[in-house]
């Protein structure tokens, strides 16, 4: 597929393979399935591994992408180069995507909200990559020692040094993302939106105040029940909670304008525009609000990769580069 930089369109019935190609062009820059599906699930059957290869154009530069996976692990190259990991291939093709089930970011566990703020700051703050990885291990090292019943404090010193700074930059970050949030949440969803972040631990009280008071918790329980990896980003439509309030349509429409909000901030971070793919994004909504979707998609500037049932059925402000597929074969119309 030679993608347009502007705005790309592929269209084809049910189960012709449109998610499939998003799929592949998702996972060369997440190293992973958008849809949660495990590597030996696409392995096709008889075959050992899959492997895909990309290239990434900006600033008259080709980057070359591949990711090879098969039961043994994952393989990550980055213009021939494997010590990057996963990370490189976010750093080369940063993307973002709507999916139908993209509502999960609103109705779904606290996980999938950290995931988005993480996102943000992996592209914002210069040092959160390696700060997320440290606390990680951190973490895990923790829980051990509340297991073992040793070595606890050491962990526990290293956990609030880490746990502080992950929170910091989560809070910067959503402070930058404050003004287009609201913005996006008005234009999408026509309504106010409040966002308020929770750290994972109770307002007022530093991280090394609250995991003391933890502790003998902590130990019943055998992990750490404070901390950034209990953090959560709540969700108020007109002051009423979205998660139990807003109707599952209006779930996706406040997901994607934070999708949008989410592009918007890393688009300036980096200065240059990013992938937007959008897997059926005419799904579950009705004209009005797929037209004021489209409207807010298309004023970020990002590259789009959009797929629908019928060629016409999304509005483009120019005429996109057309792609049909059927039974998994794709053609330039």
């Amino acid at each position: 597929m030679d993608a347009s930089p502007g705005y790309n369109l592929v269209y084809g019935a049910n189960a012709s393979g449109k998610t499939s190609l998003l799929e592949a062009i998702a996972y060369l820059g997440r190293g992973k399935s958008f849809r949660g599906a495990p590597a030996t699930s696409l392995i096709r059957h008889g075959s050992t591994a899959f492997t895909l290869f990309g290239i990434v154009q900006r600033e008259g530069r080709d980057s070359r992408l591949g990711v090879r996976n098969s039961r043994e692990g994952i393989e990550v190259r980055v213009d021939g180069d494997p010590a990057g990991g996963v990370a490189s291939l976010a750093e080369a093709l940063p993307l973002q995507l709507i999916d139908p089930e993209i509502h999960d970011l609103v109705a779904g566990g606290p996980e999938h909200r950290r995931r988005y703020l993480d996102w943000m700051a992996f592209h914002v703050e210069h040092d959160f990559l390696l700060s997320w990885r440290r606390f990680r291990r951190a973490l895990l090292q923790r829980n051990a020692a509340l297991k073992a019943g040793e070595g606890l404090s050491v962990w526990t010193t290293e956990l609030v040094k880490l746990g502080t700074r992950l929170d910091a930059m989560r809070r910067s970050v959503l402070e930058k993302a404050g003004e287009s949030l609201a913005r996006y949440s008005s234009d999408v969803l026509g309504t106010a939106v409040r966002f308020e972040y929770r750290s994972g631990w109770p307002a007022g009280r530093t991280l090394e105040a609250a995991m003391a008071e933890s502790g003998e918790r902590d130990r019943q329980l055998g992990s750490s029940q404070v901390g950034p990896h209990r953090a959560d980003l709540s969700l108020h439509v007109d002051e009423r909670h979205a998660r139990r309030l807003v109707s599952r349509g209006q779930q996706k429409l406040l997901a994607c304008a934070m999708i949008l909000a989410a592009t918007d901030v890393a688009q300036r971070a980096l200065g240059r525009p990013l992938l937007l793919l959008l897997d059926d994004p005419a799904a579950e909504l009705d004209a009005g609000s797929l037209d004021r979707l489209l409207q807010a998609v298309f004023g970020l500037g990002s590259q789009v990769i959009a797929t629908a049932l019928e060629r016409r059925v999304l509005a483009f402000p120019a005429e996109p580069t057309v792609f049909h597929v059927e039974r998994g074969r794709l053609r330039v119309v």
